[in-house]
């Protein structure tokens, strides 16, 4: 099955002006990600609303592209590791720990590495977290807050890189440096 790779102009009506808008604030650049979930309008406006929710959360930017970058690493997706490689380095992420997350080894902050490795127990065990885990979180001076807004990049990775993998969502040109086959995954 493949799926088309819509433009504003092309795209089914309910996805046009997402489309556009997205076009507009990235420069004319339209993620393929974004250009096929357009074949399916509500799947597009689920992903970018969860998006604008992520932004919202008390993370900062680069806390938030950690979390991205974990959950797309964790779940196996070619597209999302590359996108969000860049949209970290873009958050100010420093490279070190991009390559640890990339690597699936541990980070040398570790705040930081608090973070990641919250984020992957959350998707391993699916929410059921030890007493530990979760003091261990706080320690590191996260909030019960952001305990629970982790999920809301959990919940915006599962959509995505599912939908990633299923379509074989190419990746876009524009990111072919960054590539990511997960062999140095552990």
């Amino acid at each position: 099955m493949t799926f088309e790779l819509h433009t504003p102009q092309t795209a089914p009506n309910g996805a046009k002006d997402r489309l556009q808008a997205v076009s507009d604030s990235l420069g004319g650049f339209l993620p393929n990600l974004y250009r096929q979930m357009a074949n399916a309008p509500a799947v597009l406006d689920a992903y970018l609303d969860l998006s604008d929710t992520l932004r919202k959360t008390s993370f900062s930017p680069a806390e938030q592209q950690l979390i991205l970058l974990t959950a797309s690493v964790r779940n196996g997706c070619a597209y999302c590791v590359p996108a969000h490689t860049s949209a970290a380095r873009m958050a100010k992420l420093d490279k070190d720990t991009i390559t640890a997350i990339r690597d699936g080894k541990p980070i040398e902050d570790a705040r930081l590495e608090t973070l990641r490795s919250f984020t992957e127990e959350l998707l391993e065990t699916r929410g059921k977290l030890s007493d530990d885990s979760k003091q261990r979180f706080l320690d590191a001076g996260f909030t019960q807050q952001q305990s629970i807004e982790v999920l809301i990049g959990i919940a915006m990775k599962a959509l995505s890189n599912s939908f990633a993998r299923m379509v074989g969502t190419p990746v876009d040109d524009v990111l072919t440096k960054l590539t990511w086959d997960g062999n140095d995954q552990v």
